[in-house]
């Protein structure tokens, strides 16, 4: 595991080279940049696998290898599936689209790749699934207290929420003010909700006396996951922004 973060982090700074690169050769940028993201998505493959493999009990009789409470206190499934999506997001975002809004990518050697979608609307549908990923998580995180304190309710709600929105979005060609105003409200709560969730996750690990014990903020509740849900709020209000290239 200490091998894949540090191609992670090699990976983050060659993105960054890949970004500089872009400013005088963007063809060659986009190719460094597509390995990277095919590096992401094999990454978030096998980190599922292993995670996988860490919450089957393959000496337990047939029918009991894989269960509910297993799952539930297993490593998360979920979590390094994102990697797959960010690949794919990163994907997306390194070829340009020529017409904005027709689907059809530009690729090396002036070849042309017609995509399903247009790529705001697939945009609004990875961030659809980047938020149902962020949901689940959350939900299983906190099925382990029984959502005995009512504030995890919260993240649920506004995580379905959320997620509906966004999935709207992608999935109608034409959109209304109020539905736009419907999108921005429901990505500032999904910001508001992880802000919200850091804060009472760090004074639970605080305890009711306010001491800082590293156990507790490493067994504990996990300080930085509920922020992925801020994350999210950011991811889709840069969704809004104008695809023109400027």
């Amino acid at each position: 595991m200490t091998e894949i973060r540090k191609k992670i982090l090699e990976g983050v700074v060659l993105l960054l080279v890949a970004g500089f690169i872009a400013l005088r050769r963007r063809p060659l940028a986009n190719l460094v940049a597509t390995l990277i993201f095919f590096a992401s998505v094999l990454v978030g493959l096998l980190g599922a696998w292993f995670h996988l493999h860490r919450a089957l009990l393959v000496d337990a009789p047939s029918g009991q290898v894989v269960t509910a409470a297993v799952l539930l206190w297993a490593p998360p499934l979920i979590g390094p599936l994102t990697f797959c999506l960010v690949g794919l997001l990163g994907i997306s975002a390194a070829w340009q689209e020529d017409p904005v809004d027709s689907g059809v990518l530009s690729l090396l050697g002036g070849r042309k790749l017609k995509m399903p979608l247009p790529k705001t609307r697939a945009y609004y549908l990875l961030t659809a699934l980047f938020i149902l990923a962020t949901l689940l998580s959350s939900v299983l995180d906190h099925a382990r207290t029984n959502f005995a304190n009512p504030w995890l309710w919260a993240p649920t709600f506004i995580g379905v929420f959320a997620m509906v929105v966004t999935f709207a979005m992608g999935a109608f060609s034409h959109v209304q003010r109020a539905d736009l105003l419907t999108y921005v409200a429901a990505m500032c709560l999904m910001m508001g909700v992880g802000l919200l969730g850091a804060v009472l996750h760090t004074t639970h690990n605080l305890g009711d006396l306010g001491t800082f014990l590293d156990e507790r903020f490493l067994r504990g509740a996990p300080m930085l996951a509920p922020l992925l849900f801020a994350n999210m709020g950011l991811l889709g209000l840069i969704v809004l922004l104008d695809p023109q290239p400027k």
